[in-house]
């Protein structure tokens, strides 16, 4: 393959990454026309529009994302097999990378992970994405994030997961207005908060439902972060995961947890990449430092 071929592919891969010329061109370091140019000659050899205009953005046809996953595997070993292994040094990184998690993965997870980075005398720029559960894989294949962590399963070939933890439920209140011991009427008389379900946390709709609680519903929000607040302020109660309650609790000291009375575990929160041959050595290094920052005793590997 000549390198005019593999220059071609590789303005393919950064387009569909960005869905820009513009984009494409500025990270290519050429001129628009060029891409312009490159493009066309990539429809004659493929045979196929590969991206449509829509509004800003350029979409990929069907053809454009089968090429894509194989031609950027392709790429990135081609990358790593000419370039220097012990190039990276993570002491001396100050690259951008970007991180995509729900509004309580921020709140739980953040500070190890910062502290995580600190520890390693690395100061990159850390851009955390806000990602409904249904775009984690795009975003990932894309490269618009590095890494993402979910409760949602994701069973795509395209990507590298592993589990971090496990996720228990537990019902989070007032201490002014605490719960009674943990049993099945234990919520008689009570009203929810109800949090969106868009991060991939669905367990606790699906609990309100299956138990007849859905009419006990007062309020639904879009994100975790106000309910602290308002559960101090009145006599509502929310259903969250084990670990996210302690994080509310240290913040706020008049809140109080109690147990489910029906089995309270779900999905545990999983750590995702592109798989192992598309990831820089950036990307590898700030995975490895992801994963011992939040991984629990019970899913750590000797």
């Amino acid at each position: 393959m000549s390198l005019a071929d593999l220059n071609q592919l590789r303005t393919f891969v950064v387009l569909y990454e960005l869905r820009s010329v513009t984009a494409a061109a500025e990270r290519l370091h050429v001129t628009q026309p060029t891409v312009s140019y490159t493009l066309r000659r990539l429809r004659e050899r493929f045979g196929d529009d590969l991206f449509r205009r829509e509004g800003n953005d350029m979409v990929p046809t069907g053809k454009a994302t089968a090429l894509f996953g194989p031609l950027h595997e392709a790429l990135a070993q081609i990358d790593e097999t000419v370039s220097d292994p012990e190039a990276f040094e993570p002491s001396g990184f100050s690259g951008e990378l970007a991180l995509g998690l729900t509004s309580i993965g921020e709140q739980t997870f953040l500070p190890p992970i910062m502290s995580a980075l600190a520890r390693e005398a690395s100061s990159p720029h850390l851009q955390v994405e806000r990602l409904d559960s249904d775009q984690v894989e795009d975003g990932l294949i894309r490269g618009t994030i590095d890494l993402a962590m979910t409760v949602s399963m994701i069973g795509s070939p395209r990507l590298w997961r592993t589990h971090v933890r496990a996720v228990e439920y537990v019902a989070l209140s007032s201490a002014e207005h605490p719960l009674p011991e943990t049993g099945p009427d234990m919520f008689l008389g009570r009203h929810f908060v109800r949090v969106s379900a868009r991060g991939g946390h669905v367990f606790p709709l699906q609990a309100l439902t299956e138990h007849g609680l859905m009419p006990q519903v007062s309020l639904t929000v879009e994100e975790y972060a106000t309910v602290p607040a308002v559960l101090q302020a009145t006599d509502l109660v929310v259903l969250l995961p084990r670990h996210v309650a302690e994080v509310f609790s240290g913040w706020f000291q008049g809140l109080s947890i109690a147990d489910l009375p029906w089995p309270a575990q779900s999905t545990p929160v999983s750590l995702y990449t592109r798989r192992e041959a598309s990831l820089s050595p950036a990307q590898r290094w700030f995975r490895s430092v992801v994963r011992e920052a939040v991984t629990t005793d019970e899913y750590r590997r000797g």
